[in-house]
C-alpha cells in the first residue's frame, strides 16, 4: 500500500482556498484505489503532510457554524423593520436639517443595533466555551516523519484532513466521512441522513464498478453503536453527506411566531408613519397656505408614532432574562429573539431518551426470571473481560448494576465471541465452580427470536415464548432472551457454529430510567399552558410507557405510518390530537413540527443529529450541553445545566421568555396607545390652529423625556397570570386594542385644547399653549405607563420614572428651558381643569384596562 509521502500534489504551494474532493475517492471499487487516490496507507499521514493538507481543504468545520462577525451582527440588527424604519427617518430629518432629531434617533438606532450584537456576542463566547468543554476530538494514526512509527492520537475533529487514518469504537461520534479499513462487529447509527433508526451493520468491502451500496462507508453525523473500526477519511468539511443534508434540508428556519407577529404589526404602522408626512404637507398647504416650513413638524410627527425606544428595550429585556438563565439555571441564549419564541410556545415537542429518560436502561427484576438474570450477569461480566472490550454497553452496563459481582467472579472466564449485529448475539464461555474441568458452559445473550432459533425447543414452547416477550415489549419493556449449554472443554476455538442445541433459561425485562426532574418539570409546563408532544424515534410501547410512568396520558401512538396516510394539509388535526408520535424518522419528526406550528408556536428539544431538521423546523430549537456538536450549532437554546434537567430548564426558559414578552407587549401597548392618540390630536389640531400646535423641538423633547422613562419598562415585574399562559402578539387584536386606547387619550388632548382655548391663553399666546399642551401630553403619557403595564407590581423603577416624567411635564415651563424652547408658565385655572381632566381620564383608562385584560384571561 502507497505511503504518505508518496501523495500526488504533496509538494505543491499551500493554497488556502477550498479544494473540493472527486466523489470518485469514496466511491472507488477497492480500498486499494482508495488509498492510493488520497495519497495515504495503513500507517497514516505524516504531521508535515496533514499540515499541508490543512492549508489546502481548510479546518473540518461545518458551512455555517464558524461565528459571525461583529459587523454582521449589527447589519443584521437594521433588517428589524422598526429599526429600519427609524434609520430612514433619521435620514429623512438629517436631509431637511433638523440635525437634533436626526442625532436623537440615529443614537437610538446605534444603541439597538449595538445591544443585540453585544448579546449575541455573549452568547457565542459562552456556546464556545461550552464547546471547549465537551470539544470533540478523534483518534488519528499520524507518524512525526517519513521513517518514523505511527501512533495514535487524540485531535480535534477540526484538524482531520482527507487521508488521515482514523480509530472507531462504541459510542465514538464518526468524525468525518470515512471508508472502512478494518472493522470488528461495527454498527452505526445513521438515523441523521438515511432515517434507519436501528444500528446499520458497517463491514470493509471492496465492490464491484458501478456498485452503489455504502456498507463500507461511515458518515459523519453518524455513532458508533458496537464494534471497532480502522478507517480513512475521504471528505471532511462542506464535501461531506452531513454537511449535504443540511444544505438539502435548509439551515435557516422561516420566521418564527413572534417575527410574525412584530412585523405585522410593524408594517402597519410603518405604513401609517410613511403616509403621514405627506398628509400633513398638504393639509397644511391647503387650509393654510402653509408650504415646506411644515415639513420638520410633519418629520416630527411621523417620529412621534414610531415606538423609537422598541429596539433597545426589546434587547435590554432579552439580554436580561438571557443573562439571568445563564447564571442561574445553566441556559445559553444563542439568538436572543429565540427568547421571545420560547416565551409564546404553547407545544413543546420532545425527544424521549435524553429528556424523558435518561440514555441507560434499567433491569425491571420484578419482570425478570431470576436464572435469566444470573446468567445474563455472567455472560455480560465475562464477554467484557475475555475480549477486552473498552467499556460495556448500556444493556450490559445495566445488567452488571443488577446482579452480585460474587456470583459473576465465582466463575472461570475462558473466552467470548462479543455481539455481532448480524447474529444479534453474545456469549461468554466459562467454567463453574465446582464443576469437573473437562466441562464448560456456553451463557448465551441476545435478540428473543435469535435466542429461540438456537434453542432445542418445540414449535409450541417457542411460540409461548415468543408471545410471552412479545407482551412484555407491548408493555414498553426491551426484552433479553438468555440461553445456556454445557460442551465438552476442548484447545481448539469456540465459534458461532457452538451457539446451537441451547438450553433456554429465561427473559430479562428492561425498563427506561426515568430523568429525575422529568415528572415536575412536564407539571410545571402544564401549568404554565405549554402542551408537551413527544416525537421520539424509540418503539411505541417503550414510548407510552415513560409517558404513563411520568403521569402523562399517551393517548393513541401514531407511527410513520399513520403520518404517511395523511397529506400536508390534514396533519394539523391529527397532530394537535395526538401526544406522541413513535418509531419517528428525522424526516417525520421535521414533518410533525411544521404541521403543529399551523396555529401554534412550537418548541423542540432534541439532543441527536437526528433531531436537526426537526430543530430547524421548529419556532426555537433546544438542546442539551450532550447534544451533538452539529445539533448545538443548530439549537437556539443551549441547556448546558446538569445531565437530566433539560425539561426542568426549559420550564425556567419559558417563564424568562414570557417575562421578555410581556415588558415587550407593556411597551407597545402604552407607547403606541399614547402616541397613536397624540399624533391623531395634533394633525387635528393642526388643521384648527392658526400656528403649529407643537414646534418640532418640542416634540422632539416630548419624545425623549417620553422614551428615557419607558427603559424603565425593562426591569418592570409581571404578574403571575401573565407568566402562567403563552404570550404571543396577536396583530389585529393587539392594533384594536392600542386604536381603542390611542382615541382615549386623543379625547383627553382634545379636551386640553379646549380649556387652552376657553380658560386658558386663548389662540393669542402660542408659547403658552405649547406649554399648557406639553404639560397635559407628559401628564398622560405618565397616566399610560402606570396603567396600561402587563401587572399591578409596584416595581420601583418604574415608579421612580413615572414620577420623574410627571415633574418634569409640571415643572419645565417655568425652569430656564422653557423660554429655550418657546414655553411659557400657565395661570393656576389651567391646572384645576387640567387636573379634572386627568382624573377623568385616568378612571375611564383603568376600566377600559381591566375590561382587556378580562377578555385575555377569559380567551
Amino acid at each position: 500500500m502507497p505511503d504518505s509521502s508518496t501523495a500526488a500534489g504533496s509538494a505543491d504551494p499551500p493554497d488556502r482556498s477550498r479544494q473540493r474532493l472527486p466523489r470518485s475517492v469514496a466511491e472507488a471499487p477497492s480500498t486499494l484505489q482508495v488509498l492510493r487516490s488520497l495519497g495515504s496507507g495503513p500507517r497514516g499521514l505524516t504531521e508535515d503532510e496533514a499540515a499541508r493538507r490543512l492549508a489546502r481543504y481548510g479546518e473540518h468545520t461545518l458551512p455555517g457554524t464558524r461565528p459571525d462577525s461583529l459587523a454582521r451582527r449589527l447589519v443584521r440588527g437594521l433588517r428589524d423593520p422598526f429599526t429600519a424604519v427609524l434609520l430612514c427617518l433619521g435620514l429623512v430629518s438629517a436631509a431637511v436639517a433638523s440635525w437634533g432629531t436626526a442625532t436623537v434617533i440615529l443614537v437610538l438606532v446605534a444603541v439597538s443595533c449595538a445591544l443585540r450584537a453585544g448579546g449575541e456576542h455573549r452568547a457565542e463566547r459562552s456556546v464556545a466555551a461550552l464547546r471547549e468543554l465537551v470539544a470533540t476530538t478523534a483518534t488519528v494514526v499520524r507518524r512525526p516523519g517519513r521513517d518514523e512509527p505511527s501512533a495514535d492520537r487524540e485531535l480535534p475533529v477540526s484538524d482531520l484532513v482527507p487521508g488521515d487514518v482514523v480509530r472507531l469504537g462504541p459510542g465514538d461520534p464518526v468524525p468525518a466521512d470515512v471508508r472502512l479499513l478494518r472493522a470488528h462487529g461495527l454498527t452505526v447509527h445513521q438515523a441523521a441522513l438515511t432515517g434507519e433508526s436501528v444500528p446499520v451493520p458497517k463491514r470493509p468491502a471492496d465492490l464491484p464498478d458501478g456498485a452503489a451500496d455504502d456498507r463500507h462507508l461511515c458518515f459523519q453525523g453518524s455513532s458508533v453503536a458496537a464494534g471497532s473500526a480502522t478507517a480513512v477519511v475521504v471528505a471532511t468539511g462542506a464535501d461531506t453527506r452531513f454537511a449535504a443534508a443540511l444544505d438539502t434540508a435548509g439551515r435557516r428556519r422561516g420566521a418564527s411566531a413572534f417575527d410574525r407577529s412584530v412585523h405585522g404589526i410593524s408594517w402597519t404602522l410603518v405604513r401609517f408613519m410613511l403616509l403621514t408626512p405627506p398628509l400633513v404637507l398638504m393639509a397644511n398647504a391647503a387650509l393654510r397656505d402653509r408650504g415646506l416650513e411644515t415639513l420638520p413638524f410633519a418629520v416630527a410627527v411621523a417620529v412621534g408614532l414610531t415606538p423609537e425606544m422598541l429596539p433597545v428595550i426589546v434587547t435590554t429585556a432579552l439580554a436580561r432574562g438571557s443573562a439571568h438563565l445563564a447564571r442561574d439555571h445553566g441556559v445559553i441564549v444563542r439568538r436572543l429573539p429565540a427568547l421571545h419564541d420560547i416565551g409564546a410556545a404553547d407545544v413543546l415537542c420532545v425527544d424521549k431518551t435524553g429528556t424523558l429518560t435518561e440514555d441507560r436502561p434499567a433491569v425491571d427484576a420484578d419482570r425478570s426470571d431470576p436464572d435469566a438474570l444470573h446468567w445474563a450477569g455472567v455472560a455480560a461480566w465475562w464477554t467484557l473481560q475475555t475480549a477486552e472490550l473498552p467499556t460495556p454497553d448500556p444493556l450490559d452496563e445495566a445488567l452488571l448494576a443488577a446482579t452480585d459481582p460474587d456470583s459473576w467472579e465465582a466463575y472461570d472466564g475462558i473466552c467470548a465471541l462479543p455481539f455481532d449485529p448480524v447474529r444479534r448475539l453474545a456469549t461468554a464461555v466459562v467454567r463453574e465452580p465446582g464443576t469437573v474441568l473437562g466441562t464448560h458452559t456456553l451463557a448465551v445473550k441476545g435478540a428473543v427470536d435469535d435466542v429461540l432459533d438456537r434453542c432445542a425447543l418445540d414449535p409450541a414452547e417457542r411460540s409461548r415464548l415468543a408471545a410471552r416477550a412479545a407482551a412484555l415489549t407491548g408493555e414498553g419493556l426491551r426484552v433479553l432472551a438468555v440461553a445456556t449449554a454445557e460442551r465438552a472443554a476442548r484447545r481448539r476455538p469456540w465459534t458461532t457454529a457452538d451457539e446451537r442445541g441451547l438450553a433456554f433459561v429465561g427473559l430479562v425485562a428492561f425498563t427506561d430510567t426515568l430523568a429525575p426532574t422529568a415528572a415536575g418539570a412536564l407539571r410545571a409546563l402544564a401549568d404554565r399552558g405549554v402542551t408537551v408532544k413527544v416525537v421520539t424515534g424509540d418503539h411505541p410501547g417503550t414510548a407510552a410507557r415513560a409517558c404513563r410512568d411520568l403521569g402523562l396520558d399517551p393517548g393513541v401512538v401514531r407511527t410513520p405510518a399513520d403520518l404517511d396516510a395523511l397529506t400536508d394539509a390534514e396533519l394539523p388535526g391529527l397532530a394537535r390530537a395526538t401526544t406522541v408520535f413513535a418509531s419517528c424518522t428525522p424526516a417525520h419528526k421535521a414533518r410533525v413540527v411544521r404541521a403543529l406550528r399551523t396555529g401554534s408556536t412550537v418548541g423542540f428539544l432534541g439532543d441527536g443529529v437526528n433531531d436537526v431538521p426537526a430543530l430547524h423546523a421548529a419556532d426555537v430549537g433546544v438542546c442539551a450541553r450532550e447534544a451533538a456538536p452539529v445539533t448545538r450549532e443548530s439549537a437556539d437554546l443551549v441547556l448546558a445545566g446538569s445531565a437530566g434537567d433539560g425539561l426542568d430548564a426549559m420550564a425556567h426558559a419559558v417563564t424568562a421568555g414570557r417575562h421578555a414578552n410581556a415588558t415587550t407587549a407593556s411597551y407597545l401597548r402604552i407607547t403606541l396607545s399614547s402616541n397613536l392618540g397624540n399624533v391623531i390630536a395634533m394633525l387635528s389640531a393642526g388643521l384648527l390652529l392658526p400656528f403649529l400646535p407643537m414646534l418640532p423641538a418640542q416634540v422632539l423633547v416630548q419624545n425623549l423625556c417620553f422614551d428615557a422613562a419607558q427603559l424603565s419598562l425593562a426591569y418592570d415585574r409581571p404578574d403571575a397570570r401573565v407568566l402562567s399562559r403563552p404570550t404571543a402578539l396577536r396583530p389585529r387584536a393587539f392594533l384594536r386594542v392600542i386604536t381603542g386606547f390611542g382615541l382615549l387619550n386623543a379625547a383627553a388632548d382634545l379636551a386640553t385644547f379646549g380649556i387652552l382655548v376657553l380658560a386658558g391663553p386663548g389662540l393669542s399666546s402660542p408659547d403658552a399653549f405649547h406649554a399648557g399642551w406639553f404639560t397635559e401630553n407628559l401628564l398622560t403619557q405618565a397616566l399610560v405607563m402606570l396603567l396600561l403595564r402587563s401587572t399591578r407590581n409596584r416595581a420601583r423603577p418604574v415608579w421612580w420614572a413615572v414620577g420623574g416624567l410627571a415633574t418634569l411635564g409640571l415643572t419645565l415651563p417655568f425652569t430656564p428651558l422653557g423660554p429655550l424652547l418657546n414655553m411659557t408658565p400657565l395661570p393656576p385655572l389651567y391646572y384645576a381643569l387640567l387636573t379634572l381632566v386627568l382624573t377623568t381620564y385616568g378612571l375611564t383608562l383603568r376600566w377600559a384596562a381591566g375590561v382587556t385584560r378580562s377578555r385575555a384571561d377569559g380567551g
